[in-house]
């Protein structure tokens, strides 16, 4: 019986010669009990790892126990910015302070920021304040007060805490008996709006904290330097000890710290502050429109120079953001792995011909050199890095002698596997023409892998532009160290996202175009 007639006549079976056919030979239709179950084993062998990864690694915890306030505040921080007022009140009068470099200039006055005037009572120390001698000391186990005769004292002291806060109220009473109150015209009161529903109201003796329909009255004393709630903080405020800072957190607009002598304001904005222009731009703080007539053909800002380049200048040499040392430090990234690469190429090249078993019959030298491109690829390119930022110094010229190490081992055995697994009966043919050694590896060798060698060329050149980047954290050179500077100071996250972005366009590019070449280079059609 053909196969045509066994389909046909198994096609003809009924259900009941099927269910014959079963109970006569059950063996030949009872599943594995492996494959019955495989699908719930593999589901129960994947949750018990994950339960045990979960224990080894104390992930719960980890998350339980991680402060994600911080690491909300860390992401908010790459598309936002802070201005930090302090509004100081400690003599009585309401002095609002910005930072040196703020990013609102030299003479900020933000519409956030409204204070009121009026007669204010200043309290100053008075003239004789510097001649009052200092309390008697009451002596102690290690120094007995002279004034005693040097009378023995126990070192437990016993009347010694009684005699201490008699001390210190005296000292208390005496400090505010030398302060002298005037009054004149001054600030009593600034508020700061964090939203429509968030703000803060500060007086000399008063600060009062407003959350939608939430507020809470503090006493501040300068004096006894005290911060005290009038009732129970909600959870937005936070007081770790009774009478020390409270801490504010009004979300993403902002936060603070209520002090018994100011108030540390932290207001946040969306966006990148002075990215363009820095405050000392004379292009600062104008609308666009204005710049772009000013470039075009508005009087000249600077005598000797076009206001087109002195807006390029300023771009550059943006004090906040350093674009110009920005963009050469990721040419930089880029010459590196680029320049490293290529010397791989160039040196891994030949090795893997002396490598290759079927290229070069000497096992000697095969292993010999294979275990030289193990030795340079089974170090990682961090650690050649941190080498040769040693014996170099920090920059690119230790990134690029890292990365030719690295590649020079990996290109070596790739390139010699390669070499191995070639059709030889293209070099036989060469050979049998009475072609020279020389001449059958380059027209029967080199045309079956040289494609295949400029694509993983091209391909590491990519993944080096990346590699350039972390290994430039270590002092390698290029925007890997700019960009660890600014992580450190653990402010400028901003200009980390900025830098981040960048690295993203370039490695974007690089990969579209590696691509693009290796689909060439293998004979494919470009998607």
């Amino acid at each position: 019986m053909n196969a045509s007639a066994m389909n046909l006549s198994a096609k003809m079976l009924s259900p009941a010669d099927v269910l014959a056919i079963k109970e006569r030979h059950p063996a030949a239709f009872e599943r594995p009990l492996v494959k019955r179950f495989s699908v719930v084993l593999c589901v129960a062998i994947v949750a018990l790892y994950a339960v045990y990864v979960s224990w080894f690694f104390a992930i719960g915890k980890v998350v339980s126990e991680g402060n994600w306030d911080i690491a909300g505040t860390y992401l908010a921080d790459w598309i936002s910015y802070e201005v930090r007022p302090d509004i100081d009140f400690r003599t009585g009068e309401i002095v609002v302070e910005f930072p040196k470099f703020s990013p609102l200039g030299s003479n900020p006055d933000p519409e956030w920021i409204i204070t009121k005037s009026g007669i204010v009572t200043v309290k100053e120390k008075s003239n004789n304040d510097m001649t009052q001698s200092k309390p008697a000391s009451s002596g102690s186990f290690m120094a007995p007060d002279a004034s005693s005769g040097g009378a023995k004292l126990s070192f437990m002291a016993p009347s010694s805490t009684a005699t201490n806060m008699g001390s210190n109220e005296a000292t208390s009473k005496a400090r505010d008996s030398n302060l002298v109150s005037t009054q004149k015209e001054g600030i009593n009161q600034a508020e700061v709006v964090f939203s429509k529903t968030a703000q803060i109201i500060v007086t000399p003796s008063v600060v009062t904290l407003v959350n939608g329909a939430e507020s809470v009255v503090l006493d501040v004393d300068p004096l006894d330097e005290t911060v005290k709630p009038r009732d129970v903080l909600p959870e937005w405020a936070l007081q770790k000890r009774e009478g020390e800072k409270i801490f504010v957190n009004y979300g993403f607009a902002g936060r603070a710290e209520v002090r018994a002598k100011e108030v540390k304001i932290m207001r946040r904005f969306f966006g990148w502050e002075n990215f363009f222009f820095d405050t000392n731009s004379p292009y600062w703080g104008k609308p666009f429109s204005e710049v772009a007539s000013l470039a075009i053909g508005g009087e000249r800002i600077s005598e000797g120079q076009s206001n087109a380049s002195l807006m390029l200048d300023n771009f550059l040499n943006n004090a906040e953001w350093q674009h110009g040392d920005v963009y050469i430090k990721l040419l930089q990234t880029i010459v590196m792995a680029f320049v490293g690469t290529l010397f791989a190429v160039v040196i891994a090249f030949p090795l893997s011909f002396v490598a290759a078993r079927n290229i070069t019959p000497n096992r000697f030298l095969n292993q010999i050199f294979k275990r030289f491109f193990d030795f340079l690829r089974s170090v990682d390119m961090l650690i050649w890095a941190l080498f040769f930022t040693r014996a170099f110094g920090p920059g690119p010229l230790a990134g690029i002698s890292a990365i030719f190490f690295t590649d020079t081992g990996t290109f070596g055995k790739l390139y010699s596997e390669a070499l191995e697994n070639i059709d030889d009966k293209q070099r036989e043919g060469v050979r049998s023409v009475g072609a020279s050694p020389a001449a059958v590896q380059r027209f029967g060798v080199v045309p079956q892998v040289l494609p295949v060698f400029a694509s993983q060329a091209l391909y590491f050149w990519e993944s080096n532009t990346r590699s350039a980047t972390i290994i430039g954290a270590v002092g390698a050179g290029g925007i890997g160290l700019k960009l660890w500077e600014a992580m450190r100071t653990n402010q400028d996250w901003e200009n980390v996202f900025y830098m981040v972005i960048l690295i993203l366009i370039v490695i974007f590019m690089f990969d579209s175009a590696s691509n693009a070449l290796r689909s060439r280079l293998i004979g494919k059609q470009q998607s």
